[in-house]
């Protein structure tokens, strides 16, 4: 769905201060703003019906100082498989971002959201990584792939329940923008979202990962580990040459301390490189002692990386088995969306390439 307004650079709606000293000035009524917020952020409604709410005399010069979005749908692609969509959006800046709406069977609809325009971890087994980084995005821009994307499930009687960073980006090299869009999603005067349903997910960066539990301590987390040998995982995650996994497990060991839930490991099961039972004992004394659940995700090929290939079922659900047998929560995750995310991803990458270059 298009924004009905232009992207230019307006007073974000989700600053609550900034649409309030437009407000005054323009001496709305703040009742009608909170009725619009109401419309915009937890009912999903569109733009020219969120804005109804403001009085007509007043409803256009306020359209004219406020943005209702930083972000235009370019794209909306949705998987014959199972239900997901990736949504492509464009920034004011030209480049292409990515969301992803999950629809499981357990009707608990997810939103895998994007923070940066590309990354700069360069994992060697994620196509957006091999990109390289553009540009971050901005709080706005975050928040705006969960309105549009609530906007567009409402025709489905659906509103988004999870919100993952997942998507293009790692969050913790953009922890302002994060910080802000994570304000605005559980603020009470915006979407009023749980924290609790919310997983900000990162390859590692210690300090970051702190001040994240201390600012949200009720926001998940998860641990992209994919290895607990540090020169496996060197190779597969370069910032590891930075981030040894002996300071990840102490950053983890700390967050238990403050954290309630238990820290997400995630771990992309590669064939010959981190699943063979050894890799499985190493991650085993790993999470000795420590309040975390595993979460095996099976490797979806990228073009780019003809030298790794995914493990089997069978290893990955032996790899599973040593770590259950211990008592260490696990699951295998099968990816939604399969069929939809090569094409997209190439699609991404070259338009980026495209403008970056301009």
């Amino acid at each position: 769905m298009k924004s009905v307004l232009s992207v230019v650079e307006k007073s974000p709606i989700h600053d609550a201060a900034a649409v309030d000293r437009v407000r005054a000035d323009l001496k709305i009524n703040p009742d009608e703003v909170r009725r619009l917020r109401t419309r915009f952020f937890k009912h999903g409604r569109d733009d020219l019906a969120a804005l109804e709410a403001i009085s007509a005399d007043r409803r256009e010069a306020f359209a004219q100082r406020v943005g209702l979005h930083s972000l235009s749908l370019d794209q909306r692609i949705d998987s014959s498989l199972d239900g997901a969509t990736k949504l492509l959006f464009r920034t004011a800046g030209g480049f292409l971002i990515e969301s992803v709406v999950l629809r499981p069977a357990t009707g608990r609809t997810a939103l895998c959201v994007s923070s940066q325009v590309g990354c700069a971890a360069a994992c060697d087994f994620c196509a957006t990584g091999r990109m390289g980084i553009a540009r971050d995005l901005t709080a706005a821009d975050i928040v705006d792939q969960l309105v549009q994307a609530n906007q567009l499930l409402r025709s489905e009687d659906r509103r988004v329940r999870n919100v993952v960073f997942m998507g293009m980006g790692e969050p913790l090299h953009n922890e302002a923008a994060l910080h802000g869009a994570l304000t605005a999603l559980t603020e009470a005067a915006t979407f009023h979202h749980p924290p609790s349903r919310i997983l900000v997910s990162s390859v590692g960066v210690p300090a970051a990962m702190q001040r994240l539990a201390e600012a949200f301590p009720t926001v998940h987390q998860a641990l992209s580990l994919h290895s607990a040998v540090q020169g496996t995982r060197e190779e597969i995650v370069p910032l590891s040459r930075k981030h040894t996994v002996a300071e990840l497990r102490l950053t983890v060991a700390q967050l238990n301390r403050r954290q309630r839930c238990p820290v997400m490991l995630e771990y992309v099961m590669l064939a010959g490189v981190n699943d063979g039972q050894e890799d499985a004992a190493a991650l085993l004394a790993w999470c000795a002692g420590l309040r975390v659940h595993v979460n095996l995700i099976p490797y979806n090929p990228v073009a780019d990386a003809p030298h790794l290939a995914g493990s089997d079922r069978p290893t990955i659900e032996a790899f599973a088995n040593v770590l259950k047998a211990a008592g260490v929560p696990t699951t295998v995750r099968y990816s939604l969306g399969a069929d939809i995310e090569a094409a997209c991803g190439q699609l991404v990458r070259k338009e980026n390439r495209r403008i970056a270059m301009r």
